[in-house]
């Protein structure tokens, strides 16, 4: 496969996990492009193998063989430091169990990526004060995570995943944990921010209306890409 215009092509990628001594293969050669800007959503039952090829493309895991091209460079052949350099440089993660740390504040949640990037601290702070009150938290700078709801803390995650001005936004399940109202809400604020930021995104889903708003929808059964559906006539914001 090679297809120029793509941000990343993925060529028969292969990932297996030991369970005891039984080996479980979770992709089984999975092949697919991705183009710069696009809202590609993967979707399958649970076991399919979404969460893991998202880890894959984000560098968070290494395939057992197989290549993932970003603009070129097979990120599976990186080391773990140039990994972990890119994955900071190029990638925003936003996580369905948002993962953010309970003894800090929104603040310091969403400087977390930046800090580790040597960003100088009052601009970060600066600029992490001007996310979260992109997402809606202007009143919730100083609370921590057991103050906040789920659809809040999910707002964090997503202003953390913006602060180094990704390339890529990476979300696995993020309505996953909310309610309709609260996911609805996170799937509009995702869809403006990507236009805003110019980013492609990526989420892995087993919501039908979460898959709907995508530009193009990859579904994976038992560790194979099926099919891959474009949605152009839905609404992407």
């Amino acid at each position: 496969m090679n297809n120029p215009a793509s941000l990343i092509q993925v060529e028969n990628l292969v990932k297996n996990y030991r369970l005891g001594a039984r080996e479980v293969q979770v992709l089984r050669g999975v092949t697919l492009s991705i183009e710069k800007g696009a809202f590609q959503a993967f979707r399958g039952a649970s076991g399919a193998g979404k969460s893991t090829l998202l880890h894959l493309l984000g560098g968070l895991d290494t395939p057992d063989s197989g290549s993932i091209l970003w603009d070129g460079t097979d990120i599976a052949r990186l080391s773990p430091a140039e990994l972990s350099r890119f994955r900071n440089r190029k990638i925003g993660y936003i996580f369905q169990a948002y993962h953010l740390l309970p003894e800090f504040d929104a603040v310091e949640n969403v400087c977390i990526p930046a800090r580790m990037a040597r960003t100088p601290i009052p601009a970060l702070i600066k600029k992490a004060k001007s996310l979260l009150e992109r997402v809606g938290l202007k009143d919730r700078f100083d609370h921590r995570p057991y103050e906040l709801s789920g659809g809040e803390q999910q707002r964090v995650a997503i202003a953390r995943a913006l602060i180094n001005d990704p390339e890529v936004i990476i979300a696995d399940e993020p309505t996953g944990n909310l309610d309709s109202h609260a996911g609805e809400e996170i799937m509009n604020l995702l869809c403006a921010l990507r236009t805003e930021q110019n980013a492609t995104l990526l989420i892995a889903t087993h919501d039908d209306r979460v898959a709907a708003r995508a530009s193009l929808t990859t579904t994976l059964v038992d560790g194979l890409v099926t099919t891959s559906a474009s949605m152009i006539s839905t609404p992407l914001a």
